[in-house]
C-alpha cells in the first residue's frame, strides 16, 4: 500500500493541515514483526528481573530528556494542550520509573502456606510470550505506558498497534525504547490496518491483546481474541458520574467540577462527565458551574496558558455536535454552547437529560457536559448507575460515612473522593461493565499477562536430610 492510500497520517486538528502520510505495514514486514517479538522473548524473558527494570529505568530517563521534543508531536497531531502535553509526557517518566523500581518486589516469588504443613510451596511469576497492544489517540504516550511498562518489565515483548492519527508518536516511541536498550523485537511499533491486526491475534506466538478505545472496538478484538483463546484486557468507554452530596466550599467543588471536565479538551475516558447534584446545592452548583465553564475558551495548543484545545478530528467534532444537537431534539436544554469553530469546540452545559434520551446513557467525547438534579442520595446513586458504563467516579460529600457509603454503591472500577485529578502510577484503573475488564497501573497492573506458576515441594526426606531431586 502506498503512503498517499494509507490510513496513517499526521493531521493538524487546529489548522486542519495534512502534516504527512505514513505507509500501513506490509504483510512482510508484519511477519517480520512478529517474527522479531517471539525471538526477543526467549532472551528478555530469561533476563535478570533487575536487568530489564534498568533498560525500563532508561526509557524513563528518555521520556525526561526529550519531554518537550514528545510533547510537540501530540499538539500537532491530535490537538493536546502543550502543557497537557508535557504533563502527559511526565506522567509517562513517572510510570516506567515506578515500574523499574518496583518490578523485582512485584515479581517476587510468593510462598504459600500449606494446611498441612508438609513441605513448601510457592506462586513464581514469569511472562507469557508476546503481547499486542491496541492504543487510542486521546493519550499516545500515556496509553502505551499503562500498557508496555509492566509487560516489559515482567519479560513479555510488544507489539504495538497505534492510533491511525499518531504514527509520529508512534516512532518516537520506537525510538525511545530502541536508545534505551532494548533488544532488538522487544517493543516493536506496527502501524497496521484492522484486518492485519486479526492475522497478528491469530498468531499462536501472540499470548495476548490489551485494547483501550471505545465498546465497539474492544468488542471486535476480544471476539478475535476468543475465537483464538487469547486473553484480553479492555479499557472501554466511560461516562463518569461526579456526585455532589455536601460542600462547605461550593465555589471550590465548581472548580474541582470543571477541571475534571476539561482534561485533554474533555477527550478523556474517565473524565467526570455528569454531573449529579442534590437538589439544595443543584441551583448555585448550576449556575456557578456554567459561568466557569464557559468561560474557558478553546484556543491554539501551542500556547501554554490554553486549557482548552481543539478536537482531535473533523469526525470526532463531528459527531459531538450531533450528539448533542440530538439530546437537545429528545428533550434536553441547553444551558449554554456556541458555535463550532473549525475543530474547536465550546465548552457546553445540558440539562433535563431524561432516561428516554440516548444521552442518558451515551458518553460524550468532549467539552460537554450533563447537569442532573437528585432529591436524595439514593437518586444521586440511581442516575450515576443508570449507565452502561462503569470506568471511573467522584463522590463529593463533607461527610466521610456517606462518601464511602456511596463509594461502596457505585457501580465503577474506580473512585474518587473529594479530589479529581489524582491518577498516579500506583494507583490501578480500569472499570466493570462495557467500559471493559482488567486492570493497568499499580501492583495489579503486573499482574494481568504472567504466567502465575505453582511450585509445590515436597518434604525434605527426615532420614536422609534430602530434598526432592529435580
Amino acid at each position: 500500500m502506498s503512503s498517499a492510500e494509507s490510513e496513517y497520517a499526521v493531521i493538524n486538528p487546529a489548522t486542519g493541515e495534512r502534516v504527512a502520510d505514513y505507509p500501513t505495514i506490509s504483510d512482510a514486514d508484519l511477519r517480520a514483526a512478529i517474527d522479531a517479538a517471539a525471538a526477543a522473548h526467549r532472551s528478555w524473558s530469561v533476563a535478570p528481573v533487575a536487568e530489564r527494570a534498568a533498560v525500563i529505568g532508561r526509557v524513563a530517563d528518555l521520556h525526561e530528556e526529550r519531554r518537550e521534543q514528545l510533547a510537540a508531536i501530540i499538539v500537532r497531531e491530535m490537538g493536546k494542550p502543550v502543557e497537557q502535553a508535557l504533563g502527559e509526557v511526565d506522567f509517562c517518566a513517572a510510570i516506567y520509573r515506578y515500574y523499574a523500581d518496583n518490578g523485582e518486589r512485584f515479581l517476587a516469588d510468593e510462598p504459600i502456606e500449606l494446611l498441612d504443613g508438609d513441605g513448601s510451596a510457592l506462586v513464581r511469576y514469569s511472562s507469557v510470550g508476546v503481547l499486542l497492544g491496541i492504543m487510542p489517540w486521546n493519550f499516545p504516550y500515556y496509553q502505551v505506558a499503562r500498557f508496555a511498562a509492566p509487560n516489559l518489565v515482567a519479560g513479555n515483548t510488544i507489539l504495538l498497534k497505534h492510533a491511525p492519527q499518531c504514527p509520529e508518536s508512534a516512532a518516537a516511541l520506537q525510538q525511545v525504547f530502541d536508545d534505551a536498550g532494548l533488544p532488538r523485537g522487544g517493543y516493536v511499533s506496527i502501524l497496521a490496518s484492522n484486518d492485519q491486526v486479526k492475522t497478528v491475534i491469530a498468531d499462536p506466538r501472540v499470548e495476548g491483546v490489551s485494547v483501550t478505545g471505545s465498546a465497539r472496538a474492544g468488542s471486535a478484538v476480544a471476539a478475535t481474541a476468543g475465537k483464538h483463546l487469547k486473553k484480553v484486557v479492555l479499557e472501554l468507554g466511560g461516562s463518569d458520574p461526579f456526585l455532589l452530596l455536601s460542600t462547605d466550599d461550593l465555589d471550590a467543588a465548581v472548580q474541582a467540577a470543571v477541571d475534571a471536565r476539561l482534561e485533554n479538551s474533555g477527550q478523556s475516558c474517565n473524565a467526570a462527565k455528569r454531573f449529579i447534584v442534590l437538589d439544595p446545592l443543584y441551583d448555585a452548583f448550576l449556575e456557578k458551574f456554567t459561568e466557569r465553564f464557559t468561560a474557558v475558551r478553546p484556543g491554539d495548543p501551542a500556547d501554554p496558558e490554553t486549557a482548552l484545545g481543539p478536537l482531535s478530528s473533523a469526525t470526532a467534532t463531528e459527531r459531538l455536535q450531533h450528539q448533542v444537537a440530538r439530546a437537545v431534539e429528545q428533550g434536553a436544554e441547553l444551558i449554554s454552547g456556541g458555535e463550532r469553530k473549525g475543530n474547536f469546540f465550546p465548552p457546553t452545559v445540558l440539562t433535563k437529560i431524561t432516561p428516554e434520551s440516548e444521552a442518558f446513557t451515551e458518553e460524550f467525547f468532549g467539552p460537554v457536559a450533563s447537569v442532573y438534579r437528585a432529591a436524595t442520595e439514593d437518586e444521586a446513586v440511581e442516575i450515576a448507575n443508570g449507565t452502561p458504563y462503569g470506568l471511573g467516579s467522584y463522590v463529593y460529600s463533607n461527610d466521610e460515612e456517606q462518601a464511602l457509603r456511596v463509594a461502596d454503591r457505585l457501580q465503577a472500577g474506580m473512585v474518587f473522593v473529594n479530589v479529581v485529578g489524582a491518577d498516579s502510577a500506583e494507583l490501578s484503573f480500569g472499570g466493570v461493565k462495557r467500559s471493559g475488564f482488567g486492570r493497568e497501573l499499580g501492583r495489579l497492573g503486573i499482574g494481568e499477562f504472567v504466567n502465575k506458576k505453582l511450585i509445590r515441594i515436597a518434604p525434605t526426606n527426615p532420614e536422609s536430610g534430602e530434598g526432592p531431586r529435580s
